[in-house]
């Protein structure tokens, strides 16, 4: 052999040995197969709500007006105050209304003279027909003059009936209980009364109870209709019972029920109105505040997973699972709402999925990448 083959066998012996050592350094010091924790879906029947957005509404609502003409006298509430129905809230200047009452108390006055009169007239004409001393002409004219008499004392009376009712106008009183708003005159401002033109002076909005409007699309509606069936379509979901939770609230702690559901459906929104009532003793909601409702939808079974596991893959929702030889499997699901802290998946998975609920938000837990998987467990929410 000579001298330059045998050295070529001992480098390619060399380079080949090292090769294989190198290797084997490598298959000893591959990473591991990430740990995860995995859990089966939560199987639990829950209960089915349907949400929607709405805002309070007064109850009742009045534009506080005058029916009479004139200067204001005094105002007497606080802007923003809670009142009584029958409270006073304006007075007019009384001193013209005063002086019509006086008028019209005389001419009453005046009225029931000229009966008396005509009365009398009457009695000693009917006394002397007997004697034949008057004809019975002279009779009819003088109980036509009391029965014209008594015309007028009745119109007198109606009028200072009237003159009484402009004076009691002048003081402006609350027509309902309620929260009145800023007064919209000052004393010392004329303003016009009457029953059209009117000065607005304030108003005021009843909050105990209070209205909560919404709107229910029309497949909502169509479900409600078909599962309700009633045979008075105007009474439909009358008496419901509801909850609702401010935009600061996490709880739903608020219950009422619906009290009015509208006739008809708007053409444009393909919606229908409905309205909910609610106590607000402590007078806290205030109306054209936006909230969130709920309906009781029902109960169904359904497969729950934490939310935190869930993942976006563009347009779709995905939750990673461990599938044959332990690599992580994405499944795209359909999710429904919270219950109890869990997000419910409406279909995508099956209770026999093994979800990763710890350890995915290691960058090496992706698709296709064999995992170890080690027991998990998903808890419902505690609540206090």
């Amino acid at each position: 052999m000579s001298r330059s083959r045998f050295i070529g066998l001992v480098l390619t012996a060399a380079f080949t040995s090292t090769a294989l050592t190198a290797f084997d350094a490598a298959a000893q010091g591959a990473p591991p197969a990430p740990p995860v924790q995995v859990a089966n879906p939560l199987a639990k029947r829950i209960t089915n709500w349907d949400e929607y957005t709405g805002r309070f509404e007064a109850s009742d609502q009045v534009e506080v007006r005058a029916r009479v003409s004139g200067f204001i006298d005094s105002v007497h509430f606080s802007d923003g105050a809670l009142i009584q129905k029958g409270d006073l809230l304006f007075t007019i200047d009384q001193r013209p209304y005063k002086l019509a009452v006086d008028v019209a108390r005389a001419d009453v006055a005046r009225a029931k003279a000229q009966v008396e009169l005509a009365q009398n007239e009457v009695e000693r004409a009917e006394g002397l027909t007997q004697n034949r001393t008057i004809t019975a002409r002279d009779v009819d004219q003088r109980r036509a003059n009391l029965n014209s008499a008594i015309g007028t004392q009745q119109g007198a009376e109606a009028t200072l009936k009237n003159a009484q009712l402009n004076l009691e106008w002048t003081e402006v009183r609350a027509p309902i209980a309620g929260r009145i708003s800023n007064r919209r005159v000052d004393p010392g401002n004329l303003i016009a009364g009457g029953q059209s033109g009117a000065s607005l002076l304030t108003t005021i909005v009843a909050v105990d109870p209070i209205y909560f409007t919404f709107d229910v699309s029309e497949a909502d509606y169509l479900r409600y209709a078909r599962m309700s069936n009633p045979r008075d379509g105007a009474s439909k979901d009358a008496g419901t019972p509801v909850e609702v939770r401010l935009s600061d609230e996490s709880k739903w702690g608020r219950r009422g029920k619906v009290n009015f559901l509208d006739n008809a459906l708007n053409a444009r929104s393909a919606t229908i109105r409905g309205r909910a009532v609610f106590e607000n003793k402590d007078q806290f909601l205030t109306p054209g505040v936006f909230g969130r409702l709920r309906f009781f939808a029902g109960e169904s079974d359904a497969l729950l997973v934490p939310d935190t596991v869930i993942a976006s893959d563009q347009a779709h929702k995905i939750v990673l699972t461990v599938g044959p030889e332990n690599k992580v499997v994405p499944k795209s699901v359909v999710l429904g709402p919270l219950s109890e802290g869990l997000r419910v998946i409406r279909s995508g998975l099956t209770p026999e999925d093994k979800v990763i609920v710890g350890g995915n938000a290691n960058p090496m837990v992706r698709p296709g990448v064999p995992v170890t998987p080690q027991p998990g467990e998903i808890k419902v929410a505690t609540t206090n």
